[in-house]
């Protein structure tokens, strides 16, 4: 088993996120959110408020084979 570490800082809608593979960062509310992870992913996250409903797409560009 091998040991993680994780920790994040809140600044009002913004948030910096602290991990074992480096520092990533996100911005949004409860409704919406942007993410910018430690090793360079992009991901939009909507989510319906109080339902557990939520749909999340990565961003970028695709690679073509």
């Amino acid at each position: 088993m091998g040991f993680g570490f994780r920790k994040s800082l809140k600044f009002g809608p913004f948030r910096i996120n602290f991990s074992k593979t480096g520092v990533g960062h996100s911005v949004g509310g409860k409704g919406a959110r942007y993410t910018k992870t430690a090793d360079g992913r992009r991901q939009m996250t909507l989510r319906v408020p109080g339902t557990g409903l939520s749909w999340r797409r990565s961003l970028g560009s695709r690679r073509r084979d």
